[in-house]
């Protein structure tokens, strides 16, 4: 079972049919693929990528569905139903996600969405969730540097900003003079360290530093002039949010971006906004 890994895509040879569906080589008595997961043209020797998890009877099952997160991943997940002995999340597969009550921070209530981190239970080795997700992660040892591009989870709002999850593993602020959009807990973003301080405390931005994101914001800035005819009625002077809806980048970045068009001549400002320059 060492080449199977549960709550993980693993790519899988087909040892062999039967009616209701395909046993995948696990090197062991094989692992099933339903027959509606399967794919009409599979056949036996094929190599195929799926997802390993327990059904109910506790027996591992292979499918060829997407579910919304793997282990390691923090994600946030609507409760469907609530028992006494925990919670269950969709999971975006046929069985549904199971939080364990100890796994809770304050009880979970049915149709309400929360952040979570999936991990495999020790006792049942089946992939399970939990809320308590502050106490895996840690800034001792930093596995990041300052200019590192980051993945982004967000994390809890505080005075300061949004504390958001790094790379899965570490804590960092993004602070509120960088907020151009509306957060809410779970939400995923691109960024990158700015600056590592003493105690090891992360400053954040989204995008990406420097010209390499200069260059990748202009090319979505030509591309919407060529969608709205050569011209965008948004300038210096534009409310920050607007900036922000319309581009998805901050007003400084918009600035940064447009004067860098310009000056390789490939936009002219007018009085009322942007104009593409014809080559």
């Amino acid at each position: 079972m060492a080449t199977v890994q549960v709550g993980q895509f693993n790519t899988l040879k087909v040892s062999r049919k039967v009616d209701f569906g395909f046993y995948l080589d696990d090197e062991a008595e094989g692992i099933l693929l339903p027959k509606r997961f399967a794919p009409r043209t599979l056949r036996i020797g094929d190599e195929l990528k799926v997802f390993i998890y327990h059904d109910s009877d506790n027996r591992l099952v292979a499918t060829t569905q997407q579910p919304k997160a793997v282990v390691g991943e923090i994600v946030r997940m609507k409760a469907v139903a609530v028992t006494k002995q925990g919670a269950f999340l969709d999971w975006g597969l046929m069985k549904d996600l199971f939080v364990p009550k100890s796994q809770q921070l304050g009880g979970m209530r049915e149709g309400v969405e929360y952040l979570v981190k999936l991990y495999i239970d020790e006792m049942t080795g089946r992939v399970a969730a939990t809320e308590k997700i502050e106490s895996q992660l840690s800034n001792d040892e930093l596995t990041v540097k300052e200019k590192d591009i980051v993945d982004l989870v967000a994390y809890r709002p505080t005075e300061l900003g949004y504390m958001m999850i790094v790379n899965g593993r570490h804590t960092g602020l993004l602070h509120n003079n960088e907020i151009f959009t509306q957060l809410q807990p779970g939400d995923r973003h691109t960024g990158f360290v700015k600056t590592i301080l003493a105690g090891n405390k992360i400053d954040l931005v989204l995008g990406k530093p420097g010209f390499q994101k200069v260059e990748d914001e202009a090319g979505k800035i030509l591309r919407l002039l060529q969608e709205n005819n050569g011209y965008l009625p948004y300038h210096d002077k534009s409310d920050p949010q607007e900036i922000y809806d319309f581009f998805g980048m901050s007003k400084k970045t918009f600035k940064m971006t447009t004067g860098n068009l310009y000056k390789q001549k490939k936009i002219a400002f007018t009085k009322t906004g942007i104009q593409q320059i014809e080559d």
